[in-house]
């Protein structure tokens, strides 16, 4: 007697074959510290945002979004294992997101200050050119490894 498989069955099938595509899988760690990245900018910037300024809104919440997507992107995206390399990752890593906040230093301050954007439209603005920045930074260059 032939079992035919359960739409719950096939879906999770479908779901198992998504997460093996890397970029499926940049895309929902790159999703979730997109999110998480803005809505840390908008907090600060609703609560000390008039004390401290949206520059460094942009520099905290860029501190603490950097490091939870490098373990998120480490572990789960790229799948790299092993602590012999953590130190050098973590600085290519940052280096990738270091030329996003370069982008974003210049371009809020743009938006802000001269186009009179309000700052946290800017924001989500600009999130969506660093998010194909750092896309390309971290395949090409923060995990990348050797032909085998």
């Amino acid at each position: 007697m032939e079992q035919t498989a359960t739409g719950s069955d096939r879906r999770s099938g479908l779901a198992a074959r998504l997460l093996e595509d890397e970029r499926v899988r940049f895309v929902i760690v790159g999703g979730f510290n997109t999110v998480l990245g803005y809505a840390l900018f908008v907090t600060f910037e609703l609560l000390v945002g008039r004390y401290i300024g949206y520059l460094v809104s942009l520099y905290a919440s860029y501190a603490i979004s950097t490091v939870v997507a490098f373990v998120l992107h480490r572990r789960f995206t790229y799948r790299v294992r092993g602590s012999a390399s953590l130190a050098l990752d973590f600085v290519r890593f940052s280096s990738v997101y270091l030329v996003s906040l370069g982008i974003n230093t210049i371009a809020l301050p743009l938006l802000v200050e001269l186009a009179h954007v309000p700052v946290i439209v800017a924001q989500a603005v600009i999130v969506v050119v660093t998010t194909l920045v750092s896309y390309f930074g971290h395949k090409l260059f923060s995990f990348r490894r050797p032909a085998a």
